[in-house]
């Protein structure tokens, strides 16, 4: 209804890469946009096809060398370095992991396999660690009663890569071969590096003001394929809707300029001077997104957001109708938008900040 074969899609808050997978199978080319580096990778690795017969000959390589373990093939120098690592892993976990990773760097493969494979690695990460894997935030609780025995992680990374093989073999196969898919480097969602009027249609899932803290969600991935090794400050600070702000930022009440919106934020003020400013910078940063987006559609192609309400402090924050009232402030046309309820949540959030409801608005740029 919004693209035709052969258009060029946007997702300029790509996350995981699904918008991308599923524009490579429905033949159009795509480019997707995070700040983060994990989630870029992820997606790059979800749509790159690979050939049948070498990443069946790595799997077998793998396996191989994952069931000979052995832990002199591991030094010190192989094991990553990074904030309390040793309370999330137990020391027999950490050198499995270490193994792993470098056994994965040794193959004699072409480096869309070894990524691949990386990606299994890092899907094994936090259930052979001591975080609470039903959590959000990467956390050790107390009264956790994870058990983690030595060979989990040999025995999860097996099963894994018997189990994801033949789904890729399966998608490679679908993966038309003259569609392009980009995730460029340094681009924000805030600042697209991309001509006027260069793309056909843009989608999105954006982040939620205050609700999830998406660097530290997947923090031990990011340390053990090496893309952090210190603080995680500098990267959450890129995140719009990011947590990561300081006391000279929010000692004054800031607003939109759009008087339903700042009600709310003022409201918010009242009670959380902190918390108020996160969601006038949420805003802030959505109404760069819209301005970049609006710039980079063609003229009467569709963006289409993907967004929940959430409560701040107690106060009812709808992300929604403050982004639909910003894009008709840029030039957006509102074509649609209706609300679809979540049946099922992955991961557990607190009851009253729970996100049960999406809105999808569909824009036209005029």
């Amino acid at each position: 209804k919004y693209s035709n074969k052969g258009d060029i899609i946007l997702d300029p808050f790509c996350g995981s890469g699904t918008t991308n997978v599923e524009a490579l199978l429905n033949y159009r080319h795509s480019v997707g946009i995070d700040v983060d580096p994990f989630s870029r990778y992820l997606s790059k690795v979800k749509t790159t096809p690979l050939d049948k017969y070498n990443l069946e000959l790595s799997r077998d390589k793998l396996l191989q060398e994952v069931l000979a373990f052995r832990p002199s093939f591991v030094n010190e120098r192989d094991v990553p370095k990074f904030p309390y690592r040793d309370r999330w892993f137990h020391r027999e976990i950490i050198l499995e992991l270490a193994y792993i990773r470098k056994v994965i760097e040794k193959l004699d493969a072409d480096n869309d396999i070894k990524d691949f494979f990386k990606i299994c690695f890092s899907s094994i990460i936090r259930s052979v660690s001591n975080a609470d894997d039903n959590c959000t935030r990467t956390v050790i609780r107390r009264k956790l009663n994870k058990k983690i025995s030595p060979s989990d992680a040999l025995t999860k990374f097996a099963e894994t890569i018997l189990i994801n093989v033949p789904k890729m073999i399966e998608f490679s196969q679908k993966c038309p071969t003259d569609i392009v898919v980009e995730f460029p480097d340094n681009q924000d969602a805030r600042s697209i590096n991309y001509p006027d009027n260069y793309f056909d249609l843009a989608v999105t899932s954006p982040p939620y003001a205050n609700a999830v803290d998406y660097p530290r969600t997947h923090q031990l991935e990011i340390y053990w394929l090496g893309f952090e090794t210190g603080s995680l400050t500098p990267l959450k600070k890129k995140h719009i809707g990011t947590e990561s702000v300081s006391a000279k930022e929010y000692h004054k009440l800031h607003k939109i300029g759009i008087g339903e919106i700042d009600k709310v934020i003022t409201k918010i003020y009242q009670k959380d001077p902190r918390r108020a400013y996160i969601a006038y910078k949420y805003l802030y940063d959505m109404r760069k997104n819209l301005r970049e987006v609006y710039r980079v559609l063609k003229r009467d192609k569709y963006y289409i957001v993907v967004v929940g309400n959430n409560r701040i402090r107690n106060v009812l924050f709808k992300n929604w109708n403050y982004i639909k009232l910003m894009a008709i402030e840029i030039g957006f046309r509102v074509e649609n938008y209706f609300a679809s309820e979540i049946i099922k949540h992955f991961i557990k959030v607190p009851r009253e900040e729970r996100i049960n409801t999406d809105w999808i608005l569909v824009f036209k740029k005029r």
